[in-house]
């Protein structure tokens, strides 16, 4: 699985930082040059505080859909698992980033790199999903 996770619990963050609305990524314009209010981003991406926690991630099996080492990841574990979800889920004793691909007579957890193979889980196995990634929060180079 080769993927480490580290679990932090969001805190309680009120501070409201100046928004700017319609960031172009295109031609300028000089009547946008212009704020339109505050933002709370814990208050923007933890819906649900109590069933909600950040993980860091460590390792690249989902490098193919943007989350890299080091990536911050907001998980709600009050979201209902769906096919195609990504989810932290706890195997046989380990935690793992992937995809949940629910099959007819099994669960897949499919990584977004090549280099890792799928986990198919049986009801042999311990397993749980332990939350739903909502929000992907990296650092730009």
């Amino acid at each position: 699985m080769a993927d480490k996770i580290q679990i932090f619990l969001p805190g309680e963050d009120n501070t409201e930082l100046p928004l700017s609305e319609g960031v172009r990524a295109g031609f300028l314009s000089p009547a946008e040059d212009f704020q339109n209010g505050t933002l709370n981003i814990t208050q923007e991406i933890v819906k649900n505080p109590a069933s909600t926690f950040y993980a860091k991630v460590n390792g690249t099996s989902m490098i193919d859909d943007g989350i890299a080492d080091g990536d911050i990841l907001v998980v709600d574990k009050s979201v209902e698992p769906y096919d195609g979800c990504i989810a932290i889920c706890f195997v046989d004793g380990e935690f793992t980033l992937k995809h949940v691909e629910v099959r007819k007579d099994c669960i897949m957890l499919v990584p977004a790199n090549k280099a890792f193979k799928p986990i198919k889980v049986t009801p042999d196995e311990d397993f749980i999903i332990w939350g739903i990634a909502r929000y992907v929060i990296k650092k730009l180079k």
